[in-house]
């Protein structure tokens, strides 16, 4: 059903009819048909303009073993004599082992308030009720709010300038930054960006590498004609991969691979891999872009952690047509012409079929720009890369990095990360800038 309608945001009459509809029981979906919005709008105005009215315990507590408790001295202080459920220096919750709480959670589940419930008048618990008069001036004193410009004291500015200043000029991308200072920052991420595009701060737009770096794409052909018929190809494209996911692997199992150039020469080429399941992405500096340079790489991971677990961690691997790639037997198959792995290709033209991993070199050209040759790096300076990379910490992740994702318990994980040297780079000692090698 489309419940969408040319509608702006809600108004009085909008919020007294959702009143309304919560105090005759209506469900959401009902509520939101009779709007012509989507319930899930209806569900969000409720959560965010409801009123919460305080629970009235007894000594302030929500303990349900508060009036019979005669607990002492849990906090440790020697001079402190009194009963531990009249401390208003400490939270029950924090010291108590015994701590039950009696607070009621009926307004976590639709429709969110207390409203129609019938213990409301004698509930002396925590209570969220949804009044239209209320809602409307919420969000009439918020968007009052939110255009009065700055609303820092100058401690406040100054304090949240020189730390992102400081994080920046060291490459961070300011979703990082805000990932891990999210407390130390009294702002949100949007309002952190429109600072920065009104001139608040001392970066601006340009020290921003994602606000000026993208140009418009341009329209091209999305399939060449007759290649869909070239040897390598066949039973490994895109349509025969996406047969296969679900049927035969897993969308988490999938690893994209991809390859890196400094300058168009017979010099230094970088190898991408990148787990689709936590966005870990691999390096490795190969000394030209040949196939068999490709396969070595196959060939030193396979040693390194055996063929069963190198067949668990790359069990497919979906990449582009590049003359690399092309060898296909070499790269499937063991020296005892066994299957490691299984390739699939992409179609022509259509790199956003591997979105993760192309969106991932974003980040070596922070420290490597685009037409640096690669002759001067060793794989040292590109595990160092790898790691620095990998330590970031993305808001599609839930603000976390792609190593923070990684499952302790996953033994075959553990044994590529020692292989490979990777390891957690702390958040604010992250350095994506070309003088991040001078750093080593």
């Amino acid at each position: 059903m489309n419940y969408y309608k040319n509608h702006g945001q809600l108004d009085l009459s909008d919020r007294l009819a959702i009143e309304i509809g919560i105090c005759h029981k209506d469900s959401l979906k009902k509520i939101a048909k009779l709007l012509g919005r989507h319930p899930s709008t209806i569900a969000h105005e409720i959560k965010e303009n409801r009123t919460f009215i305080p629970g009235n315990y007894f000594l302030g507590k929500d303990c349900r073993k508060v009036r019979t408790s005669v607990v002492h001295n849990l906090c440790g202080e020697e001079d402190c004599n009194q009963n531990c459920c009249r401390c208003r220096k400490y939270k029950c919750q924090d010291k108590c082992e015994r701590y039950v709480s009696s607070a009621c959670h009926k307004y976590d589940v639709a429709p969110y308030v207390c409203n129609t419930c019938y213990e409301k008048k004698l509930c002396v618990k925590e209570q969220y009720i949804y009044s239209a008069k209320h809602a409307d001036a919420y969000v009439r004193r918020r968007r009052s709010e939110s255009r009065k410009g700055v609303r820092l004291t100058d401690e406040q500015k100054n304090a949240l300038d020189n730390l992102i200043t400081r994080l920046v000029k060291k490459g961070q991308p300011l979703v990082h930054i805000y990932a891990e200072h999210k407390a130390e920052i009294p702002v949100s991420l949007r309002t952190l960006y429109n600072y920065i595009d009104e001139g608040v701060m001392t970066i601006r737009n340009i020290d921003l590498r994602r606000k000026t770096g993208y140009r418009q794409r341009k329209k091209g052909n999305k399939t060449a004609p007759g290649f869909a018929d070239v040897g390598f190809r066949k039973g490994r494209t895109y349509a025969e991969f996406e047969q296969e996911l679900g049927r035969k692997y897993n969308e988490k199992t999938v690893v994209e691979m991809d390859t890196v150039i400094g300058v168009r020469e017979k010099a230094k080429k970088l190898l991408t891999m990148i787990f689709r399941n936590n966005n870990v992405m691999l390096l490795f500096l190969m000394p030209d872009g040949k196939a068999e340079s490709v396969k070595r790489v196959f060939d030193y991971l396979e040693a390194g952690l055996g063929t069963d677990t190198f067949r668990r961690l790359f069990p497919v691997i979906l990449t582009d047509n590049g003359s690399e790639f092309k060898r296909v037997d070499d790269l499937e198959l063991t020296d005892q012409l066994e299957y490691r792995t299984h390739i699939y290709y992409c179609d022509p033209m259509a790199s956003w079929q591997k979105g993760c991993i192309e969106k991932n070199h974003e980040f070596i050209r922070y420290a490597i720009p685009k037409g640096k040759s690669l002759s001067q790096y060793t794989q040292e300076d590109i595990t160092l890369l790898m790691n620095h990379i990998n330590s970031i910490r993305r808001p599609g992740l839930g603000n976390k990095s792609p190593y923070e994702l990684v499952d302790e318990t996953d033994s075959d994980f553990i044994s590529l990360m020692h292989l490979l040297k990777m390891h957690l780079i702390p958040p604010d000692e992250v350095h994506l800038k070309p003088d991040l090698f001078d750093k080593k």
